[in-house]
């Protein structure tokens, strides 16, 4: 069984996440140590369980130590197989990143999954930069699968639904070409009204417009659900950035930081965004192929590092931008 110790670099629950994707993906079965020894809360949360039982799912692994606050994990899986699941988080806990260590195991043979908990939450990406970043790349990789938002659930009430339909996929190598093509605006707000998520948009296209990023389309969602939020996400080709509302904080100002988020990302070189770039790497170690991003994050040294721990070698050139490559994939 392999070890692998989950206080090493980032030390969150990403180690976790991607441990179980890449056990199933690999048939090695692991034991994660020291969860998220040095966080404030240590041990597993509630979404690093739903994330562990969602994989667990479809390759009928055995489990010990799933709890919550449990420091040690194993983790033992069968062969992967096609299936319809659900998962509550229970919480507001991240959807979308249960779904990042859910949507790699099952891209081959297809799946679905209904979600239950938060949309968007604090350090986490919305569910609309899953779908409008992650899940565009990876469509445009050969990836073939559909996302529907039931309902949104905004920190701290969480109850928000999403379900994701994954039809069998060959995937391609990870590679980028041209110039980057599609942007847009998605605005949402529940339980406030109609006008905050007009003046996040409103502000976020006036910022992008004098960067001369001009004819951005913008979306609304502005469906209650269970609690009360807003939230605006922005991209450009394959870099994005995204803006939670708070109390006391105006929408002006929240639509402005989402596009100045965006607006820093374009000016680096690379082909995706920091948060993208990590996120790929499990596919670039499966896929093969190889792309840059504006920075070697934390995140993406902690996902290198436990690639290898899997037998995946990543070839990384350190620089401005960072450039990933992986001849062979898996």
């Amino acid at each position: 069984m392999l070890e692998v110790d989950g206080s090493v670099l980032e030390g969150g629950g990403q180690i976790v996440r991607s441990a179980v994707a890449l056990s199933a993906i690999t048939g090695i079965p692991v034991r994660v140590r020291n969860i998220r020894a040095g966080r404030d809360r240590p041990g597993l949360r509630y979404q690093h369980c739903a994330a562990v039982r969602s994989v667990a799912s479809v390759c009928n692994a055995r489990v010990d130590g799933c709890d919550v606050g449990g420091d040690t994990l194993t983790f033992s899986p069968e062969k992967i197989e096609k299936r319809s699941i659900s998962v509550d988080i229970g919480t507001a806990g991240s959807i979308p990143m249960v779904l990042q260590a859910w949507l790699p195991v099952v891209l081959d043979c297809g799946g679905e999954i209904v979600a239950q908990g938060g949309t968007e939450v604090p350090l986490s990406p919305t569910i609309d930069y899953f779908e409008h970043v992650t899940g565009q790349v990876i469509r445009s990789h050969g990836g073939n699968f559909s996302t529907t938002i039931v309902q949104r659930g905004y920190y701290p009430r969480g109850g928000g639904i999403v379900r994701v339909v994954v039809e069998p996929s060959c995937m391609r190598p990870i590679s980028f070409g041209g110039p980057a093509e599609g942007c847009g605006i998605v605005s949402c707000s529940s339980g406030l009204p109609d006008h905050v998520a007009t003046r996040q948009a409103s502000s976020a296209v006036s910022l992008l417009a004098g960067e001369g990023i001009d004819g951005v389309p913008v979306e609304y969602d502005r469906r209650d659900g269970p609690g009360t939020g807003s939230s605006i996400t922005v991209w450009f080709g394959c870099r994005g950035a995204c803006a939670l509302g708070r109390r006391g904080v105006p929408a002006e100002l929240v639509g402005s930081s989402a596009a100045r988020g965006l607006v820093d990302e374009l000016y680096l070189q690379g082909d995706v965004d920091r948060y993208l770039g990590d996120q790929l790497l499990i596919y670039l170690a499966r896929y093969g192929g190889r792309y840059s991003c504006t920075e070697y994050t934390l995140h993406a040294r902690t996902m290198v590092w436990l690639l290898e721990q899997f037998g995946f070698f990543v070839d990384v050139r350190e620089g401005h931008p960072v450039e990933f490559a992986c001849e062979s994939g898996s």
